[in-house]
């Protein structure tokens, strides 16, 4: 799920921006949420939270807390979230440069939707490389899924969930067997068959001990003594490599 905040004092731009995403998403099949704030302080005042957004819209000029003051702080928590803004006047191209934002969008009345269709264009091809995509036939309908938003995948009874990281509500299902999965995902590297019912994602393994995987949300999860030398093993290989 792609997770985009929408930072705007001015309403009329804010609901513009918003409903372009939800139009643009739906026609891409991704699956998004979209928040909406007036100014950037509700989002100074996240915390470790900013990093569960994958993108910002941020209007430069906002009262209270303006769009460079806010992805200063969004850039101490996350360097990965892509920061586009929107603005008035093109005249703020070093405060960019220094927090990498990818794009500056005009407020224009008239050409503001193909500006943000090219936007959106570029970032999703950004993270296509960055953050690989794959397609799959869940019950709930055919969608993309970003392969390193996967926080795991649990089996029981041949029907497979597909728990994420940023939003334990939020699961897809599908009826296919653990094994044809972990062959499918084999390529990327970055998951680890901790249980006959779990397929957990590396990079959100905070340590293995005790015959045991943390998780870095809090969860556990137990392991087979025949699976954790590999568990173990596969572990401490892929924290190396990162």
């Amino acid at each position: 799920m792609l997770r985009i905040a929408i930072a705007d004092d001015e309403e009329i731009f804010r609901r513009r921006i918003s409903d372009f995403l939800e139009e643009y998403l739906v026609s891409k099949m991704l699956e998004y949420e979209v928040e909406l704030y007036d100014s950037g302080r509700e989002i100074t005042e996240m915390g470790n939270d900013i990093r569960y957004f994958d993108i910002f819209f941020l209007d430069v000029s906002m009262h209270d807390v303006d769009g460079i003051k806010t992805a200063k702080e969004i850039r101490k928590y996350s360097e990965d979230a892509f920061i586009v803004f929107v603005t008035a006047y093109i005249d703020y191209s070093i405060e960019g440069y220094k927090v990498n934002a990818i794009r500056y969008v005009l407020k224009d009345r008239d050409h503001l939707e193909d500006s943000l269709t090219e936007c959106m264009n570029a970032i999703l091809k950004k993270m296509a490389r960055r953050k690989p995509v794959i397609q799959l036939h869940f019950n709930e309908g055919i969608k993309e899924i970003f392969i390193d938003k996967v926080l795991y995948i649990e089996s029981s009874l041949h029907k497979l969930t597909f728990h994420f990281i940023d939003d334990s509500n939020y699961v897809l299902t599908m009826y296919q067997t653990l094994n044809a999965m972990e062959r499918k995902l084999s390529g990327y590297s970055t998951f680890i068959r901790v249980h006959q019912s779990f397929l957990v994602n590396l990079r959100y393994i905070e340590t293995v001990n005790h015959y045991t995987v943390f998780l870095n949300t809090g969860e556990e999860m137990s392991v087979p003594k025949a699976r954790y030398g590999d568990v173990k093993k596969a572990f401490i290989k892929y924290k190396g490599e990162v």
